[in-house]
């Protein structure tokens, strides 16, 4: 699952080749039906939502798969995206980040506690919607190792 939606360019391109594609089997199709039928697809009840949709900035460039680092309860940590949903009003995203290498989430010398998968509210720059006491995010994200 992606979170980011084509470009408008890119939309338009996909319609041409859908349109191309079905004239090729003897299907007539003009391109503004072709338009609606991408937008469609891509969830969209019509060509000028999806359009006006993905002209919007989009800052969030995680998707599932997406090999990731950052720091987690302040800890460094390298990792990959196992899951991800959009969720609020706000574009907050749900994502899931299985830890090469477990994490330990306490900073206390006699005390461990190990995590080597978690789940975190990040806004769509990637740092977490939550603090910790000392208000650092819970987690910030970014892309490759």
């Amino acid at each position: 699952m992606t979170m980011t939606l084509p470009s408008v360019s890119e939309l338009k391109a996909q319609a041409k080749r859908l349109r191309r594609a079905l004239n090729e089997n003897g299907q007539s199709l003009s391109h503004s039906q072709a338009l609606e039928l991408v937008s469609a697809q891509h969830g969209f009840r019509d060509w000028n939502t999806a359009c006006a949709t993905a002209s919007r900035p989009n800052d969030f460039q995680f998707l599932v798969g997406s090999r990731v680092s950052g720091t987690y309860m302040q800890q460094p940590f390298k990792g990959e995206i196992k899951a991800l949903s959009k969720t609020g009003p706000k574009d907050q995203y749900r994502v899931t980040v299985q830890f090469d290498e477990p994490v330990d989430v306490v900073t206390f010398d006699s005390f461990s506690a190990f995590r080597s998968r978690v789940t975190c509210l990040v806004q769509s720059d990637g740092v977490a919607v939550k603090k910790t006491s000392n208000g650092e995010p819970y987690m910030r994200l970014t892309v490759g190792d």
